[in-house]
């Protein structure tokens, strides 16, 4: 059970979120609340203009704002400063804002936007720049361009194609205003540990090494001009800006990261930085939205990884394991290569439909348990090779919001021993439906809900009820009837997320070593070796972040616990509750089921 003190974050959160009741959604708004709307809604579409990407990934590039289809935004030093100043005076202005006249929903509105202005206005405290890495071998320009270039940026018309190359121009100015963020980092004593340099350092070498010919954005602007008739020398045009202006910049990018590498630490944790602690602390705050320290998260990761591997070894024994650790029974399973997609291109492309019918199975079965359903579709597209040995197992790109691009489920196959077959359907839960596409697609449509509600994300939330969608599957919808090995697939993805408690506070509260985290993955989640070596390389980078899955699963199954004690418990009912107020930090989804 989740201590309920703890998801106080602050008094002015607890104050509004005390008095909100069920129906928050119902009322007629108020002048207060026409007040605060136009605050919230100004900053949104202030935000926008300096976040183009985000932008298009809304659909919002158009209209007033087409002029943002060709940019990329402004990652220099001054912006960033700039960022710091704003941040400082929008919490300013929102602290005390009165809550006399406000409606309920209103009053949420406020709890929300409190708690992301606090949050920013703590960061805007520290010296360093990148919470805590700008560029590091899952985030950066070089990582997020590309993919974006190729599954985002807009190609109908000749205007879009132009919007393109001056994207891949603006991509070139921000790996240098990258560049200049690094060093300053780098003087407050913030660079990247080694082990994430080299990989960092291979994968900017790999884009910067590609021919232009072979980059996916480069072939999706030549295919989609073509399909749409957009004529016009794209090709050569974008190539050169390729090889004279953005691989230049990947190259200054490579030299910087080469000249730091000699004084790169092997020491993995923020806790080796000057104010390495209130780093940690805030990657906890934004992550869970809890006031957890890292030594309370990780003894609650160790009780929950002994209890589900309990529940693991009881059906182990059915099946006649009865030797040797969870983990280890679990490994020989994962390693058995009747459980394995063949590691070749024929293989990854079974892997691929595979997840597609089971998304095709679980579909029809959604409204037993959902009176409100998404209508954005939802693609299964895998990582693109240039960045698999970076990027996450799986992860999902929203779906715009004027229908025009579908939700994306991406998945990464640099290996399929990684996935085993009885390990795949409960991720596709968790990434397509009924998780991370199923929520952030009914947000997105819910239009009782502001434009800054819909699109508004908190990974404690999201990443919470993907796991807990991964139990509604399992449970609820019964998706491993008769199934025992994807009943293990199941329970091994709740281990893992409870592996990460204690495996993300060992590396920046424990000062565990990154070999000793690996370690314990392997032993204990019986996760692969090479894939527990790039997930505690994501955690080395994003403190805080792994503990948002297992923290918010827990808070909203004890909701449901809560719910259910009460009699006439209706799951419909319960799951529109939950979702279709969107997005809100756990402290206010608790307190609209008080």
């Amino acid at each position: 059970m989740i201590d309920r003190r703890r998801l106080m974050l602050s008094a002015a959160g607890v104050g509004l979120a005390a008095t909100l009741p069920a129906a928050a959604f119902a009322q007629t708004p108020s002048e207060a609340d026409a007040r605060l709307d136009a605050l919230l809604s100004g900053w949104f579409y202030d935000d926008l203009e300096r976040r183009p990407t985000q932008a298009t990934s809304l659909g919002l590039d158009k209209g007033e704002r087409a002029h943002l289809a060709g940019e990329l935004g402004d990652l220099s030093l001054e912006a960033a400063r700039s960022d710091r100043d704003r941040a400082a005076v929008r919490w300013a202005q929102l602290k005390d804002w009165p809550t006399d006249g406000l409606s309920d929903a209103s009053k949420v509105s406020l709890a929300v936007a409190r708690f992301q202005a606090e949050s920013a206005a703590i960061e805007a405290s520290l010296p360093v720049l990148g919470s805590p890495y700008v560029v590091a071998q899952n985030t950066g320009s070089y990582f997020q361009v590309p993919d974006f270039m190729a599954n985002q940026h807009r190609l109908e018309t000749p205007a879009d194609a132009e919007a393109f190359l001056s994207r891949l121009k603006a991509f070139a100015v921000n790996v240098d205003q990258e560049n200049a963020r690094i060093r300053a980092d780098a003087g407050e004593g913030v660079m990247l540990p080694a082990v994430i340099m080299d990989k960092t350092l291979t994968q900017l070498r790999a884009l910067r090494d590609m021919p232009a010919a072979d980059m996916a954005m480069i072939q999706t602007l030549t295919r989609k001009t073509g399909e749409k008739d957009i004529t016009g020398d794209w090709f050569n045009r974008a190539a050169v800006i390729v090889d004279e202006q953005v691989k230049p910049a990947l190259g200054r990018q490579i030299e910087l990261f080469e000249s730091q590498r000699p004084s790169a630490s092997e020491d993995v944790g923020v806790w080796r930085f000057p104010n390495g602690e209130a780093l940690y602390n805030l990657g906890l705050r934004r992550s869970t939205t809890t006031t957890y320290t890292g030594a309370e998260i990780h003894e609650i990761g160790l009780k929950q990884v002994a209890s589900i591997q309990a529940e693991i070894a009881a059906i182990l024994q059915t099946l006649g394991m009865t030797e040797g650790t969870v983990g280890e029974r679990v490994n020989a399973l994962g390693k058995d290569p009747q459980h394995l997609f063949p590691n070749t291109e024929e293989g990854k492309v079974a892997l691929i439909a595979a997840l597609n019918e089971m998304v095709a199975a679980v579909t029809p079965r959604l409204p037993d348990v959902f009176s409100t359903l998404p209508k954005a579709p939802v693609e299964i597209r895998r990582v693109p090779p240039s960045i698999e040995i970076g990027a996450p197992g799986g992860y999902y790109q929203a779906a715009s919001l004027d229908g025009s691009r579908p939700g994306a489920y991406y998945i990464n196959l640099r290996d399929t021993a990684n996935r085993p077959k009885w390990s795949l359907p409960t991720l596709t839960y968790h990434e397509a439906v009924p998780g991370h596409h199923f929520q952030i697609s009914v947000a997105r449509e819910a239009g009782s809900l502001p434009i800054y509600r819909r699109t508004g994300g908190f990974s404690a939330y999201s990443e919470g009820w993907a796991l807990y969608s991964e139990r509604v599957a399992a449970d609820d919808l019964n998706m491993y009837e008769g199934d025992p090995l994807g009943r293990i697939g199941y329970l091994q993805a709740y281990l893992f997320r409870a592996v990460r408690l204690v495996v993300d506070t060992g590396l920046h509260d424990k000062r565990w070593s990154r070999q000793r985290a690996i370690d314990y993955m392997i032993a204990e989640a019986a996760t692969p070796a090479n894939a527990a070596q790039s997930e505690v390389d994501r955690y080395v980078v994003w403190p805080g972040q792994a503990c948002s899955y297992k923290l918010g699963q827990t808070v909203i199954e004890d909701i449901r616990r809560k719910v259910e004690a009460r009699g006439g418990f209706d799951i419909k009912a319960f799951h529109d509750k939950v979702l279709l107020n969107g997005a809100v930090p756990l402290s206010v989804l608790e307190a609209q089921f008080a």
